[in-house]
Order: C-alpha cells, then structure tokens, then sequence
C-alpha cells in the first residue's frame, strides 16, 4: 500500500537509508511496496537487491517534482516500464526542462497523480492518489461514486519527529535559508511518514475500493533483475569467437614488437592468459581497451597502463601497458583468476589535454545511449555536516569552526548543541550527484535499462547510481583517467624537436632503464618535476633503497603509500634491504611467511600480497583472498561477503597452529595498507612513467622544465621550477611583448615566460598582443605598441611593471610616465583609432632613481615568483656561508645553516603531538632537509615562506642527511620603505 516511499537519495528531502527504510516496512508488516524518489533513480536498483534479504517484493519509480512540487508518480510495471521512466527523466535532466502537469503515455508503467491535480480524463494506466488529508474532501467530489481510479497516496519521507527535524533541516540547506525562515511549502507535511500497514488499512476502512486499487496495482508490478551477470558490451566484432581470434591475432603481433627473442616461458605464460581470458569471456573488454589505445596512438597522444592490468602479458602485448610481467614476475591472479566473474580494472592515464577526447571517442564508437559516466555520490562528512547544519542555525562562521574542532555538548550553547547532535545524524547522507573521477561504463544495452542520466557541463551523459550499485548489477567501468605528467612528456618531445630537430622514441623504456646517468640521478634523488618521484619523501626514500634499478623502483613507488608508511613496514622494509641479518631474522620467526613475501623481504608491499598471504598462508581461495584485498575499502567493509572472508582468515590460521599475536599482527598489516597499497603492476606502471621524465630530465633539462611550467607544476610551486632550470644553465627572461608567448617557450638556453603567469593580465590582452606582433611584426617602441594595439591603461601598467618593453632601454618609471601622457590618464578607456593618427612628440625626463631590488618586487607580485635568489631579498647581512655539501663531513656535529623554505610536511607522533620534516634549499640551490620533533616545532613554528637560519645536529640515516633542528628563526626581507631610504 505504500506507492511513494523516499530514501535519502531524494537528495535534502528524504531521511532514510536504503536498509533503514527496509526495516521499517518490514516491522510495519508490509510485504511490497514501491520506492519512488525524487527525480532519480539512484538507489532503485539497489533497492530491489536488498529487499529478498528483507523478503520484500520490490516495485520501483520516480516521484517528478517541479521543486517540491509533485506533478505525478510514475510506477514500473516491469523492467521495460523501468526503462521508459530513466527515458523520460534522462530527456528532462538534460535539457532542464521542467516537468508537464500532464504524464506521457507511458506503456509499462503506472501513474499515480496527486489528489489536487486538474486531471480529470485518466487512462487506463492512471490513476488519482487519495492521502489521507484528502480523505476529508473525498465525500465532495466527483470521485465519490467513481473509485476505480483511486489508489492510497501515503507519501513516506520519515519515521518520527526527529526524522522530521532532519527533513526540515535538509529542506533549509537545500534552499540555503535559516530555518526560521525555511517557507511552508518548500517542507514536507508530518503527515509523510512511514506508517504500519494497520494504521493505514484503519485509516481508508471506509474505503475498501481505494485499498483495493492499491494492493491491485503493485501485485501487477514485477521488477526481475539478474544481478552479477556481466552486462558490459559483450562482443567487440560480430561474434565471441571472432573476438577470440582477434584477440590472438593482435597478441601474438606484440610479440614481435616487445621481445627481441621471444622464450617458452614468454608463450607459456602468453597461451595460459589467453585460454583464461576466452574462457571468462574477457575478450571484448581486452579489445576494447585496445583499440582506444590504438586511437590514442593514432592522434599522436600518450598513455599510461596502470592498475593490476599491468599484470597481464596481453595487456603488455597489445601496447595497453608499458610494463613486462614476465620480467618482473607479475602475479596474474592478482589480475584475472578463473574464479573471477566481473572484468579486470584498466586504469589507463592519458594527458588532462587529451581525456576528453579520447572519452569522446568511446560514446561515439559504442553508442551515446550505451555509454555513460560513471556517477557517485557526494556526502555529508564531518566537518560539511557542521557547517550546513551551523548555517541553517545562524551561527557565525567562528563558532561553527569551534564547534568542529570541539564537538562537546557539555561545553556548547543550545543551538551548539543541536548543530553538534543533528551533524551527527546526517552525517554520511547523501547530499547530491556527482561523477566518479574516472569510470565509464559501456553497456550492451541501453543504458536507460538500469539508471537514468545526467548531463556535465562537458557534454557527456553521467549514471545516477555509484560504482557499488554498478558492480552488483554486472556493469564494469573503464577507468580513463587524466594526469599532467603524461602532458609534460608529451609537450618536452615536441620541445625538442623543435629545439633540437630530433624526434625520441619515448616507448623504448628498457634503453632508459639502463641510462647510467639516468640511474645516478633515481639514486640521488634528483627528480624535480619528475613524475611520482619528486617528493621530499620519496627523495629521501630513493636514497636510502640506494633505488638506481627499475625493480627498486617499483617497490618503492608502494611503500611510499600512506597505510605502509604509517603501518611502520615502510621502516621495516629498509632495514631489511640494508641490514641482512634483520632479513635472516624475520625468516626464522615465520618462515612461511617470508617465504611466501622473499621477494620484499618478508614485508607485504603490493595489494596482491594480500592475495597471497590469504591463500597460501592462511588457506583462502583465491576468490575468497580477492575479496579480502577489495574489502579493505570502508564501504565494502560493511558488506556480508567481507565478514564472513575476514572469520573464516582467522579460523584457517588456528587450524593451521600459528600463534594468535603473530596472526593478529598479519591482519594489522594488511588492514593498515590494503586499501592504499598499489598493486605491484600499478607501481611497475608508475615506473615506468617515472623512468621516462628522469630521461628528459637528464638529458633535456631546460626543455622539459618548460614543459613542467606549461603543464602547471607538480609537487612544488613553479619558483622551485624556474630555480631548478636556472641550475641547469638557463638564462630567465621576464615577459616581453616581442619575445613571450601565452606559455613558457624556450629558445636555445633562454627561456621566456609566458604572459599565463601574470595574475591580473586578461587572456584576451595577451593572446591579442600576440596576434598583433604575429601579424605585422614586432613592436619597436612603447607608442607603436599603443598605436598598433588597443589596450586600457590598466593592462599597459602590468605589462610595463613586469619588463615587457625592457627592449625600448628605458626604465620602467620612464615608460610609466610615458604610459600616463600617452594614455590620458585613462585607467579603463583604450585609445580610439582614427584615419589620421598624429605623432605625439617625445619629451626627455631627468634621470630616475632605482633599486637593484624593485624588479625582485615587480616579479613577486605580478608573477608569484622571481627570477632572482631569494636569499638576495634578505635584509640583514647572513649569519652563515654553510652549505649542503659540507653537511656529510658533520654527521653529529651541531651547525647553523641558511636556506629557503621550499616545503614543510606535518606529521604526528605515537602520542599524537605535532612534528615536521622541512625542505630547503641553500646558498648555491642544493636540498637541504630538517626534522622538527614535537617541542622545537612548537617553541620555533614555522612563520612563512623566506629565508631561514636553520641550528641543529647534522644526522645521517642510510646515506640520506638531515639536520634535527633546535633552533629557527625566519630572517627578515628587505621592505619597500628600506629601498626608498
């Protein structure tokens, strides 16, 4: 009897979660009902797998609103029904078009209209919905006598009064009011609740016809959905067998283009994949990845493979990857196991340039109505809670920020104490759609059948389920993902050739891998603007692995990741690699253990050890293990499947006879790291990358820092960028209107910046300036720039401040002067042009003052950075000449050392207290790294970028040197009123 029943993805409006709201009508002694939501159908399908649990014959639908105004319901039928609703919202959504007062003609579902709607002529498929307010009125209308057509319309939204507060709550945020003020019509009626099944049967007793039309109309609806089977598109050519043999076909063509001598355990390896992916009808997933690839390649645009995907040999084959798992003994199962029913994960990274061009490429090869993003969920977290609940309150942005920082009843006001107990309760609901950052679904049906969709700002068509709902119901993603390293290498190659004229063939990884001076510079860490490995962390860790080979590499681009890191096998991990007897002594404490992990030394490093340790440690199955190592992920946690893997870990354990506490300490490794450790082939991937800028980096440095720049940075800020080239040799030009483009360019060793990085320049002065120079040539002094170039004096002054006519010889004041006279002193006007323009006659002025500093300044605030060493903008004279190179020779001595602040990393102790690790640079541009423990990082904070003189004890670890420090203090910079005294 319940025809219109929201969750919570009735996003600001309903109350309930999907389990909650079985659980309600299973205690309110119902057996079908129909979730309707509002304008979505979000959770529908996840509904109707829930409800055999809870023994509940599902029927679902959308309750359309304009606002929260309720023009119908729409009911499914069946399936087909259910696809006809996605249709008709998926059109509405996309054009934003409001919803009629009147229903389509529907052919598989129900509609259900609001007692107050001016319908009156109802097909055989509509029907009116009675609530029981409306029971009142029933006795005066027309409908009196005629109730074939009349249905209970019991809205639920809630269960009980505080359900109701949060309904009144959500409704404020969403209209973004004070609930004071929150309007009658924008909330729902108290009435909207979940009431029993007796309770409503009492309620329309007088209307026994009414109850009958309910019950009538949901025994008809039947929703039959097979959940699991794969519903990707399950043929790439016209037949599963032919797929096959294109599959083989291409493979065995990679053989010749990725081994210069192709072995047995290659082809072994190879027919072995081959026969598991026919077998789980994989083949059209392959394919597809492929030829997308294969596109990509096409267009000239670069890709990297990465996930568990780099552990097939078939992947490698067909150029979907650059990793070799044959080389690194990739695990394969941690791929694809024959237990496996759902498709493998290929990330696959392409430039942010790129991406949407190739995404574009999918929807219109399978088909705009069979593909789709890939959507989720946005939720109410902690801190988000507060601050909406706070708002809808009136409290002041200060208190909300106390109350976040100190959810303390016993220490808050009355409204504090409101805003601390309703956070809690929303916290986790959904609060809107969005799209996850990198799946697509390619279905073999419409997509319609499952979900209705949404359009993004960038044309493409989003589901309105999450990646949980989609793997239940068998629809598998493609992960195209976008980075800005890919673009780096990409823009570096066409740098140099056009620099240089010569073309690099940056697929040949295996030459990179053996550079010498490309291994020198992993082992030393010096990998600025290099992809993965350019982190202060990550520095220090290349250096004590001694990483100058791809394998170490690979270990260390997982170990570096939080939940090993903060799990302490990070630590572990390197005293074993450089202490053997550590090696030794792990192995004979558990054996099977080490033997199981020898590769890493007894540590688990990558995901699939999980795997391995769950199925030849502990006795799992492999599909049992695979569920162990997904289940890591909070959501799936909560998951039947994940507990009963987890007791049935610990139980093969007793069995087998190891000890509690060393099984114990096993199942914290794995669930410190498991759901943030990569999969080994994911860090062979990441490598690989890596490997590739180290390459430009070693031999291109100037090429590809401009290429960095271009591509908006990495880790650090661009001055380190600009910095890093200058080491290098380069020579640094600010600005100018005859030598700078929009971006940085590079010619020979000057490097010229672009007019992007002046903060208040407009697009459209630059890129015109440009069009004019390109045009008629270049500009000869200030007036031609004037006369030739509309412009307001406002933009001229930016560009005369920054050195853009440094070429004319004369000072920025001079042009300034200048600018003012020939300009009108307009701020915002630019000059008319007209038929006949006149000379305007130069005038000489006396010699101006300058500063040696007042460009460092100029630079600084128009650019964000400055060409200049910052230690020059100090204003006392340095109190130390001590560099980095002389720390080795003072391991455990006490020193004190000037440098510049590049970053600051914060980090708690066991006890929670605060400490940091600091990075600098000295004198002559070298790393110079600090450790702060908590009562030094407290007495002497960090105040900001600048300069700093640095005292503390030189200590060395495994050949990577620090200063534990003691004292800091922040040298004072030289201010605009000390240059003008």
């Amino acid at each position: 009897m319940l025809l219109n029943c929201h969750s919570y993805y009735s996003f600001k409006y309903g109350t309930l979660s999907t389990e909650e709201l079985l659980q309600e009508v299973v205690l309110g002694g119902f057996t079908t009902i129909a979730l309707a939501d509002i304008n979505n159908t979000a959770a529908s399908l996840d509904f109707v797998r829930r409800c055999e649990e809870f023994g509940i014959r599902p029927v679902v639908g959308v309750d359309f609103r304009n606002g929260v105004k309720q023009e119908y319901i729409a009911i499914a039928k069946n399936t087909d029904g259910f696809c006809e609703i996605n249709e008709f919202l998926t059109a509405h959504l996309h054009e934003k078009k409001a919803f009629e007062a009147k229903a389509p003609n529907f052919k598989q579902a129900y509609v259900v209209y609001p007692f107050s709607s001016q319908v009156c002529d109802l097909k055989e498929y509509e029907y009116l919905g009675v609530s029981p307010q409306d029971l009142t009125r029933l006795p005066f209308t027309a409908w009196k006598n005629n109730q074939e057509k009349l249905v209970v319309l019991q809205t639920a939204s809630f269960r009980n009064k505080r359900d109701y507060n949060i309904h009144r709550l959500l409704r404020a945020i969403d209209k973004n009011s004070l609930l004071s003020k929150l309007e009658k019509h924008e909330q729902a009626n108290f009435e909207d609740r979940y009431r029993i099944r007796s309770e409503l049967l009492e309620i329309y007793k007088e209307y026994p016809k009414i109850i009958e039309n309910t019950e009538k109309l949901l025994a008809t609806c039947s929703m039959e959905f097979e959940f699991g089977s794969n519903k990707n598109k399950k043929r790439f050519t016209s037949s599963e067998e032919e797929d096959f043999a294109l599959l083989k076909q291409e493979a065995f063509a990679g053989l010749t283009y990725r081994y210069k001598q192709v072995t047995d355990e290659v082809l072994d390896r190879l027919n072995k994949e081959l026969k598991v992916i026919r077998e789980l009808n994989f083949c059209s997933y392959f394919l597809i990845n492929w030829d997308l690839v294969k596109y990509a390649m096409s267009m000239g645009y670069y890709h990297v493979g990465r996930g568990s995907g780099a552990n097939s040999l078939v992947a490698y084959l067909l150029r979907i990857t650059n990793v070799d798992p044959v080389d690194l003994d990739l695990y394969f199962e941690r791929f694809i196991n024959p237990f496996r029913s759902s498709p493998p994960d290929f990330d696959i990274d392409f430039s942010w340039t790129d991406r949407n061009d190739v995404t574009r490429y999918l929807f219109d090869k399978y088909g705009w109505d069979r593909v789709a993003l890939l959507g989720t969920f946005i939720t109410f977290n902690h801190k988000s809670a507060f601050r909406e609940i706070g708002k809808v309150f009136g409290l002041p942005d200060e208190e909300i920020t106390r109350l976040q920082k100190n959810p303390n009843p016993n220490q808050a006001d009355e409204y504090g104490k409101w805003v601390i107990r309703y956070s809690q309760y929303i916290a986790g609901f959904p609060s809107h759609g969005s799209i996850h950052s990198s799946g697509i679904l390619i279905s073999d049906k419409p997509i319609s059948n499952y979900s209705a969709t949404e359009l993004l700002p960038k044309g493409f068509p989003s589901t309105q389920f999450d990646m949980y709902i989609a793997e239940d119901l068998g629809l598998h993603k493609f992960d195209i993902l976008s980075q800005r390293g890919l673009g780096k290498i990409k823009d570096t190659l066409a740098i140099i050739k056009q620099n240089h004229g010569i073309d690099i063939d940056i697929h040949n990884t295996k030459l990179f891998m053996e550079d010498v001076r490309v291994k020198r510079m992993l082992k030393k860490g010096e990998a600025i603007g290099c992809f993965y490995v350019e982190s202060p962390a990550m520095r220090m860790l290349l250096t004590k692995l001694k990483a100058e080979d791809y394998k170490r590499l690979v270990a260390a681009s997982s170990i570096i990741r939080p939940g090993v890191a903060q799990s302490g096998m990070m630590r572990e991990y390197i005293i074993r690699f450089q202490d053997e007897s550590k090696r030794e002594q792990a192995r004979r404490e558990i054996p099977a253990l080490y033997q199981i992990l020898e590769e890493t030394y007894g540590v688990m490093v990558y995901q699939e050890d999980v795997i391995k340790v769950a199925h030849y440690f502990a006795g799992l199955s492999l599909d049992e293990a695979d569920i162990l190592r997904r289940g890591m992920s909070w959501k799936f946690k909560q998951r039947n499947e994940f507990s009963k893997v987890k007791d049935k870990f610990f139980f093969n354990c007793k069995q087998k006879g190891y000890a509690n506490a060393i099984v114990q300490d096993i199942w914290r490794q794995i669930e410190s790291f498991a759901n943030y450790a990569f999969a080994k082939g994911h860090s062979a991937s990441y490598a690989v990358e890596s490997f590739q800028a180290l390459y430009l980096k070693a031999y291109y440095p100037l090429e590809y820092m401009v290429a960095t720049l271009n591509n908006g940075g990495g880790f650090y800020s661009p001055q380190l960028y600009l910095h890093d080239a200058l080491m290098h040799g380069a020579v640094v030009e600010a600005p100018c209107v005859n030598g700078s483009f929009w971006v940085n360019i590079i010619d020979k060793k000057s490097i010229w910046l672009g007019f992007y990085l002046l903060r208040d320049l407009e697009q459209g002065t630059g890129k015109g300036l440009i069009r004019e120079r390109r045009e008629n040539g270049a500009f000869s002094s200030l007036r031609d720039f004037i006369k030739r170039f509309p412009i307001s004096l406002e933009q001229l002054i930016i560009l005369i401040r920054v050195g853009a006519f440094r070429f004319t010889g004369k000072g920025k004041k001079e042009l300034l002067w200048d600018a003012h006279y020939l300009m009108g002193y307009s701020k915002k006007t630019q000059p008319e042009k007209t038929l006949f323009q006149t000379e305007v006659k130069e005038f000489k002025l006396p010699e101006l003052w300058k500063h040696h500093l007042e460009d460092a300044f100029d630079e600084i605030e128009l650019l964000g950075l400055s060409i200049r060493s910052p230690f020059e903008l100090v204003k006392d004279e340095l109190p130390s000449d001590l560099k980095a190179c002389h720390l080795p020779r003072l391991i455990n001595r006490y020193v004190r050392i000037v440098a510049y602040l590049i970053h600051r990393k914060p980090t708690k102790t066991n006890n929670g207290k605060i400490m940091y690790f600091g990075t600098w640079i000295d004198l002559d541009g070298h790393w110079v790294d600090t450790v702060h423990f908590p009562p030094v990082a407290k007495e002497y904070p960090f105040r900001g970028p600048g300069c700093y003189c640095i005292e503390g004890k030189v200590t060395e670890e495994y050949g990577f040197v620090s200063i534990e420090v003691n004292k800091l203090e922040r040298m004072s910079n030289v201010s605009l009123e000390d240059m003008t005294e």
